[in-house]
Parts: structure tokens; C-alpha cells; sequence
């Protein structure tokens, strides 16, 4: 009877899926709690690579049940071809993913305004994937979206008065053509027959399941540093990335929760706009991308890649309440002869010791220099086998950050994976 959460301690893509993956083998039921098709989870397994956006990368063990908890939005084209690719990849998924009859769904209006926005903006892009994940969160919050729940009973009222407030929208505000009910609503009847059997009420088949002791890993999409609260906003995704959207997304109470892991990389990147304190860029920003393979799995979008940032890590122990962290891509660093770690923030001439909400592009990282250690450390065993300048790296995060290292992964796939 426990729950353990995954969360990312940065800006996302830090190697969460794998992390998901492998330790899944032993649990019982994965859910997703918030985000939708704008996350790309990328998972390796026998040197075979799956990429997940919406089904949780927990879909790969043959008897773990996935859920889209209601903090998910569901983009029904996506969701679609996602179970296609299952059945083209002979992973039997019939009884095994559930969603939320709380989830909101991403409609194609959605997307078109979505697009269109970010086309518009001037001066402060938010660099959104474009896939409407933002603007159907807004609909959500202005009590106008559609949920999966809404399939089922009285869609047809609630679909016209939702899409004669959205045409309005398209037409006089962007000028874009308006949407088909017709078309919108066949649609949605066909996806609605489809995913049928999958519909259930979430919060009460996690309490029985609790109940019956089985174990839970809440997964999440992004990471700390985009929470659309804690994260460097307006540069945010348009969800609770964090515990606390763990147990929203979800509907499980806050007793259950038993581990929470943080997955942090041994250095950072970025996607999208937004500041980046530790953030190379020039010759030794490429190198990084460059052995660290920085490209989105969801957009094929260059990362932006720097130096470990200890303060940004302390901030998503300080919000998660991290009982361990998760290390990933230590590998990449076996490139450099030294490794600058950021410890601290100097803002307006005065060293801060946080995260700050405001200002974060004008901090100047504080630098400790640590010495590289200069071979392949993919295929190590143990952590007595690592060499030692890089046990020293791991133990300087540990005493940096105040938060112990519990895994450490030297690689995409399942078996490098070290656990301390």
C-alpha cells in the first residue's frame, strides 16, 4: 500500500521515462498525473527505442496497469495513434490502460489558436510545442472545456455551446476559420466507442486498489523549473509539474505518498524560451548537445545544454518534498577535462541562496570546478568500479544539494542503471 512519485528536478527531459521504466518492473499500476501530448518519454530497451506522449512508459512491463489520471489532457487523434503503435509493436494494452472520466480533451481549435498565439507573439515567445496543451488548461479553467465524462452524457448541448463560444473566438479575434459541429462531433463519438471500455472513475479505483495493496508510481511530464507556479513564468508549461499536481492529477490522497524521486541530469538543458543561468553557449553549449544527443523527442528541437545548477535542484527538493534523487546521463560527462558546477546565485551584486521567482535572467552563476575523470563509464557495474573523480562529482551533488543520490544511470538503456 504505497505511492511513489517521479518528478523532474529541472526543465524537463531528464531522462524521467527510463527512470519510470525501470522501476516499474515491480509495480503494480503507472499514472500519469498532468500534461499531454506536448511531453516526448523516451525509453530503451535492448537497444530498441519507444517514444510515449500520452500512455505512461510503464505500458512496456506485459502486466502494469497505465492510467491517464484527470490532471491529463487528451489530445484523441494522439491518444489514437499511440495505441496503433502498440499494436504495431505486438504490446497487448486491451485491460491495461484506463483514463480518467475527469480528463479534459484537446480539441483542434485548440491547436489553432494555440498556433496561432505563439505565431503572433513579439519580443516574449513562450515557445509552446503548438499542440494545444495551454489553451485547453485555460478552457479547463474557465469552466468551459469538455472531459472525457462529457462522451457519454449530454455531449451534444455541451459540445454546441462550447464550440459557438470557440467560433466566436476564431472569427473575430484571429480570424481563423471556424469549426464543424458536425464534423467535431462525429468525431468525438467515434473516439468516445473506442476508448469506452478504458473510462473509469479514477480516484475511487486507486483508493480499492491502495486498499488491496498494490503499489503506484505517479509520473510526470516536464519538470520543477516549468510548473506553472514554481516554475521561471511565464516561460512555464500550463500544469502543476510537481508533487502537489501529483496528488490533483490524480485524486489520491496525500498519506499514501511513500518515496518521491527527483530526476535531475548530471547537467541541465532547456527547450523553448526562458532564462538559463548555467546555460553554455558557443563551441562548448554544441559539444554537450552534441555528446548528449539534446533533441526533442516531442519537437526534434535543439536543447539548450549547461552546467549543473545546485540551487535549481534545492528548489525542487524544497517544493516535492524529494526523499531521493535520481542522476541521469553521468556518461556525457566523461567528455571534459573539468566540470563546472553552479552553487550559487549572485543577483544585483548580492549572493542569494534560492531560486528566485523574479529576475533569474540576471543572476550570475557562482562556479566550483570539479576535475573530469576521462573514460567510458557506460558499461560500469558498480559505483566502487566508477573512477574516482567521478564518485567525487556524485558526492559533491549530494553534500551540495542535501538530498542523497539513490540511482544513477550511465546510459538509455535498462541495465545501465546503477543503484546506490
Amino acid at each position: 500500500m504505497s505511492v511513489t512519485i517521479v518528478v523532474g528536478t529541472q526543465w524537463g527531459d531528464e531522462g524521467k521515462a527510463k527512470i519510470i521504466d525501470y522501476l516499474s518492473e515491480n509495480i503494480d499500476i503507472i499514472a500519469r498525473y498532468q500534461g499531454g501530448a506536448n511531453a516526448g518519454h523516451t525509453v530503451v530497451v535492448k537497444n530498441k527505442q519507444y517514444i510515449f506522449h500520452l500512455i505512461p512508459s510503464g505500458i512496456l512491463y506485459p502486466n502494469t496497469i497505465c492510467i491517464l489520471g484527470n490532471g491529463v489532457v487528451i489530445d484523441p487523434k494522439a491518444f489514437l495513434e499511440e495505441l496503433d503503435s502498440l499494436t504495431k509493436e505486438n504490446i497487448h494494452y486491451e485491460g491495461r490502460i484506463f483514463i480518467s472520466d475527469a480528463c479534459h480533451i484537446v480539441l483542434p481549435f485548440h491547436k489553432l489558436i494555440d498556433a496561432h498565439k505563439e505565431n503572433l507573439s513579439e519580443g516574449q515567445k513562450i515557445g509552446t510545442t503548438k499542440r494545444g496543451i495551454g489553451i485547453c488548461y485555460a478552457d479547463k479553467m474557465l469552466r468551459i472545456g469538455i472531459r472525457i465524462g462529457d462522451l457519454y452524457y449530454n455531449l451534444e448541448e455541451r459540445l454546441q455551446n462550447y464550440i459557438n463560444i470557440k467560433n466566436k473566438e476564431l472569427k473575430y479575434l484571429y480570424n481563423l476559420p471556424e469549426i464543424s459541429y458536425e464534423e467535431l462531433y462525429k468525431e468525438l463519438k467515434d473516439f468516445a466507442e473506442r476508448i469506452k471500455s478504458m473510462v473509469i472513475h479514477t480516484p475511487t479505483y486507486f483508493e480499492k486498489a491502495l486498499k488491496e495493496g498494490k503499489s503506484i508510481l505517479l509520473e510526470g511530464a516536464q519538470g520543477t523549473a516549468l510548473d506553472i507556479d514554481h516554475g521561471t513564468y511565464p516561460f512555464v508549461t500550463s500544469s502543476n509539474t510537481t508533487t502537489g499536481g501529483a496528488l490533483t492529477g490524480t485524486g489520491i490522497a496525500y498519506h499514501y505518498i511513500e518515496n518521491v524521486y527527483g530526476i535531475c541530469k548530471a547537467y541541465v538543458t532547456r527547450v523553448g524560451e526562458g532564462p538559463f543561468p548555467t546555460e553554455l553557449k558557443g563551441e562548448m553549449g554544441e559539444e554537450l548537445r552534441k555528446y548528449g544527443n539534446e533533441y526533442g523527442a516531442t519537437t526534434g528541437r535543439p536543447r539548450r545544454c549547461g552546467w549543473f545548477d545546485v540551487e535549481l535542484v534545492k528548489h525542487a527538493g524544497r517544493i516535492n518534498g524529494l526523499t531521493g534523487l535520481v542522476l541521469t546521463k553521468l556518461d556525457v560527462l566523461s567528455h571534459f577535462d573539468t566540470i563546472p558546477v553552479a552553487i550559487g546565485y549572485e543577483f544585483e551584486n548580492n549572493k542569494i541562496d534560492y531560486f528566485p521567482s523574479y529576475g533569474l535572467e540576471s543572476c550570475k552563476p557562482i562556479y566550483e570546478y570539479l576535475p573530469g575523470w576521462k573514460s567510458d563509464i557506460s558499461n560500469i557495474k558498480s559505483y566502487s568500479e566508477l573512477p574516482a573523480n567521478c564518485k567525487k562529482y556524485i558526492e559533491k551533488l549530494q553534500e551540495w544539494t542535501n538530498i542523497p543520490i539513490k540511482y544513477i544511470s550511465l546510459g538509455p538503456n535498462r541495465s545501465q542503471t546503477l543503484v546506490l
